[in-house]
């Protein structure tokens, strides 16, 4: 017996991605014709830090894109191929811009390790200029971002290559100093390779997150003992099993679970306050309750799935109702039910 209910005032909340469309514009455009200006200096000036700044700058502006197409898709309607839209490219575009960032960060490491080794003249007031004017359009670009990235990795990922470079910058200016006092060329590419360094940490979290969203992990904001105790708090619930939280898309989780209740189903009332504890505690604003009545009902948490990918008679030798106290903002009520549940 399978039943589907979608109980009244339930919450049907799920957290689209703030309008980033204009920060995302002046950003690229600000960047790009700073890249050609801070090469072209670069190369006259004779300083790595300032062409090693320019080549990640122009990473920028391709993170930059990548995340802003990620917000795009993620705008896109659901289907029956793709049954939460392309929200998930926002992971995606997270993921490729954490690579990114590392990819530069190498690119840098390389050529500051061969300019340590053959030391080269540097224009140091020349870089400085050009540094200067990178600290303001970069940390400007930054700050469009900031609000954003507290909640959406795929802002934050923009962020951090804008910030990134607002400190590549920073840093060129004080080597460029430095070099003034006293002479040492070789100060320009140490300091290169220091910078290098805070990037990959400041990096390494937005990396770590992304992989995690990617193959379907819980975010990093939810701690799951807290979820299942919370559900296993709820009136008339006597265990829990079957849980399962992943990232539908940077800003959006998704839960589906089981609830063993003795008793019987409780009602629709009981499914719109589990959701309302859910959203508001976790955030977690797409979730599928599967309520389940008896003691036959408890067999574990082994989710045994056969070849095909579906679970089999050990998962679901049982009578079961299927509570989703939820709709789609994007597409009818009506049609709510015949989503699919990652199991």
């Amino acid at each position: 017996m399978h039943s589907h209910s979608h109980p009244e005032g339930a919450s049907h909340d799920h957290a689209h991605p703030v309008e980033y469309g204009r920060a995302f514009a002046i950003g690229i455009t600000l960047n790009l014709g700073f890249v050609v200006i801070e090469a072209l200096y670069g190369y006259l000036a004779g300083s790595m830090a300032l062409l090693s700044d320019a080549g990640h700058n122009l990473s920028d502006v391709l993170g930059l894109g990548l995340a802003w197409g990620a917000a795009i898709l993620a705008k896109r309607q659901r289907s029956e191929r793709f049954t939460y839209g392309l929200r998930s490219s926002s992971i995606l575009a997270a993921l490729f811009n954490a690579l990114l960032l590392l990819v530069a960060v190498g690119g840098i490491a390389w050529e500051s390790v061969r300019r340590i080794l053959e030391p080269e003249p540097v224009a140091a007031v020349t870089v400085m200029v050009v540094a200067g004017i990178g600290i303001l359009i970069n940390g400007f670009t930054a700050w469009l971002f900031m609000s954003g990235s507290r909640t959406d990795i795929n802002i934050r990922g923009a962020f951090l290559h804008m910030a990134a470079d607002a400190a590549v910058s920073l840093g060129v200016v004080l080597a460029a100093l430095v070099i003034l006092w006293t002479g040492q060329t070789w100060i320009d590419p140490l300091l290169s390779l220091i910078i290098a360094a805070v990037i990959v940490w400041g990096t390494w979290d937005l990396l770590r997150q992304s992989i995690t969203m990617s193959l379907q992990g819980v975010p990093a904001s939810i701690s799951m003992p807290d979820v299942r105790a919370a559900l296993e708090g709820l009136p008339g619930v006597a265990r829990v099993h079957h849980l399962h939280v992943w990232a539908v898309s940077t800003t959006e989780t998704a839960l589906t679970c089981h609830l063993v209740m003795p008793e019987g189903h409780p009602g629709n009332r009981f499914l719109a306050e589990a959701q309302r504890l859910l959203k508001a505690r976790y955030g977690i604003g797409h979730a599928t309750l599967q309520i389940e009545i008896g003691p036959q009902a408890d067999h574990g948490d082994a989710c045994v799935l056969d070849g095909t990918g579906r679970e089999g008679a050990q998962g679901h030798g049982h009578s079961h109702d299927h509570a989703h106290p939820h709709t789609h903002e994007d597409h009818p009520p009506e049609t709510d039910a015949s989503h699919r549940t990652p199991q």
